[in-house]
């Protein structure tokens, strides 16, 4: 089984799931980035930082998923960088996390059209545009950087870098704030889960209800979408929420109805093992049963008894 860092970075490289986060994040559900715009790219950031050339120390970051769009909307074109980071658990630094990405991102951006000049040969109109070689004309893309929290508790961790620092208001007017773009299942309203046009809705959905199995089996009973539910979302969301659900590993679709009962009929079976497990133990102890006889009863090896009640013959 992957683990949860492995799984959520695969399940979000899917241009459909991807281009549906940020349509949701940024156009409230509209259509408007297109999965067939999305190019990927590298997600290992490498940075050289400004100062003395002696003495620059490489900061390298590798991002979940990084990828680049040209979205239309009103016939007007947005040229962005989209990133999205993936937390299976609550990350109490991620404004300053966030913000290294996204800096990070805007120097190589900013290098890169340096080298093109140099490339290029294009000469520079003046000393400051030499120094610098950054030319005034020249312009870098915006990066929106999305946290996807898969965790059904409440997300609270800081939002922003100025709940992060200890200052008073006087201070911070100087101080840039940061701010963390984020989609927690727990803050979704159940209508607004409908303005996701991809499974990822059902994960997070799945999500949201994950620690209330009453609740859960409800909603995936009810909702006939978790009816045929593709094969890596079901693996997802059984490995972030530690659901161990039941199905075969050759199916494409999954029944999440007969995965969640899977589950109960677990639960009741080892119920019944434990109950019927606490009566041989009683009547071994009392005399009335040897271990020998019990192991029998409890289709076990004496052995194998022994070991799971910590008798001895």
């Amino acid at each position: 089984m992957a683990d949860k860092d492995t799984i959520t970075k695969d399940y979000m490289q899917d241009s459909e799931t991807f281009a549906d986060a940020f349509n949701f994040l940024i156009y409230g559900g509209k259509q408007v980035i297109k999965p067939e715009q999305l190019r990927p790219l590298d997600t290992t950031s490498i940075v050289l930082p400004y100062g003395d050339e002696s003495k620059k120390v490489p900061i390298q970051r590798y991002r979940d998923v990084l990828k680049m769009v040209t979205a239309m909307e009103d016939d007007r074109a947005a040229y962005l960088l989209l990133g999205i980071e993936n937390q299976s658990d609550i990350h109490y630094a991620m404004p300053i996390r966030n913000m290294l990405y996204d800096a990070i991102q805007y120097v190589n951006q900013a290098d890169a059209i340096a080298k093109e000049h140099r490339k290029s040969k294009k000469m520079p109109e003046t000393r400051a545009e030499y120094l610098s070689g950054f030319y005034k004309t020249d312009r870098i893309l915006s990066i929106i950087t999305l946290t996807l929290y898969f965790g059904a508790d409440e997300w609270d961790a800081p939002r922003d870098l100025h709940s992060m620092l200890t200052a008073d208001e006087d201070i911070l007017r100087f101080v840039d704030n940061y701010h963390i773009h984020l989609i927690a299942p727990a803050e979704i309203r159940d209508e607004d889960f409908a303005k996701f046009h991809t499974e990822l809705s059902l994960a997070l959905k799945y999500v949201k209800y994950s620690k209330d199995k009453k609740k859960l089996r409800d909603m995936v009973n009810e909702d006939a979408a978790f009816h045929s539910v593709s094969r890596k979302t079901a693996d997802m969301v059984n490995v972030v929420t530690n659901s161990n659900l039941h199905y075969d590993n050759g199916e494409e679709r999954v029944d999440m109805c007969e995965a969640i009962e899977g589950i109960r009929k677990d639960a009741l079976a080892e119920g019944i093992e434990e109950g019927i497990l606490k009566t041989l133990i009683g009547l071994v102890k009392d005399g009335i049963l040897t271990i020998a006889d019990a192991a029998k009863r409890a289709n076990m090896t004496v052995s194998e008894f022994e070991e799971k009640t910590g008798l001895k013959a």
